[in-house]
């Protein structure tokens, strides 16, 4: 039989690495990792896969937290992250809430599929792409946003986009979602975001501001 392309992992197991002096924003791409715990092992019946953890103080717990310093990044990339589980996911979550000062923020290919409890207070480039979004309202609380990329999602409708209109948007990427496909969408978009000056990589054209009484013009049916 084939081996799995995972089967050379099948023996490791969790750790933490101690007594390292790297922070948080130091590295380009960090994976987002915190083990399973031991309530969970024991009901997947993997116990045996780690070391007795020893009790963490308070101390400690504080000292990690500071040690992350995810408040203080300005750019982060975190995709790629292969979000597994569900205790993957829920650190994912504490983390991004803790990026209050982040302005550059890259969360590329990770199955994600509701950021809207989360607020990123400063940033002003998002990039969401390759991930299950299938609505607007499912983006998280950006209020300074100018350049957003929500390509390759499951967007179908352009439903709830003009919350961003008063945000100071500038840029906004929607290829290769189903909403692209819908009738007159460049005009429809331009519309609900009068400040937006490029749309999928296309700077605002003429044609994308036709005004209200000729595209009625075109719905009416003209008899000789």
């Amino acid at each position: 039989s084939l081996k799995l392309p995972s089967d050379s992992f099948k023996y490791l197991g969790w750790c933490d690495i101690e007594e390292h002096g790297v922070r948080g924003n130091q590295l380009r791409c960090p994976r987002v990792r915190e083990g399973p715990s031991e309530e969970e092992l024991f009901f997947r019946k993997e116990e045996h896969t780690l070391k007795k953890r020893k009790q963490v103080t308070d101390a400690e717990k504080w000292e990690k937290r500071l040690q992350e310093n995810w408040e203080n990044c300005a750019e982060l990339n975190l995709s790629f992250q292969d979000l597994g589980d569900l205790y993957q996911v829920e650190n994912f979550k504490r983390i991004l809430r803790r990026l209050i000062r982040v302005e550059k923020l890259w969360l590329v290919d990770n199955s994600l599929t509701d950021l809207s409890a989360i607020r990123l207070p400063r940033c002003r480039e998002l990039n969401v792409n390759k991930n299950h979004f299938t609505s607007f309202k499912q983006l998280p609380k950006i209020p300074q946003i100018q350049h957003l990329s929500l390509a390759e999602n499951n967007i179908t409708t352009l439903s709830g986009i003009s919350d961003f209109r008063h945000t100071p948007l500038e840029s906004l990427i929607l290829k290769r979602n189903p909403c692209e496909f819908q009738e007159r969408y460049r005009q429809l978009v331009f519309s609900n975001l009068p400040n937006l000056k490029m749309l999928d990589g296309i700077p605002k054209l003429p044609e994308d501001c036709s005004p209200p009484d000729v595209r009625f013009f075109y719905r009416m049916c003209t008899i000789l």
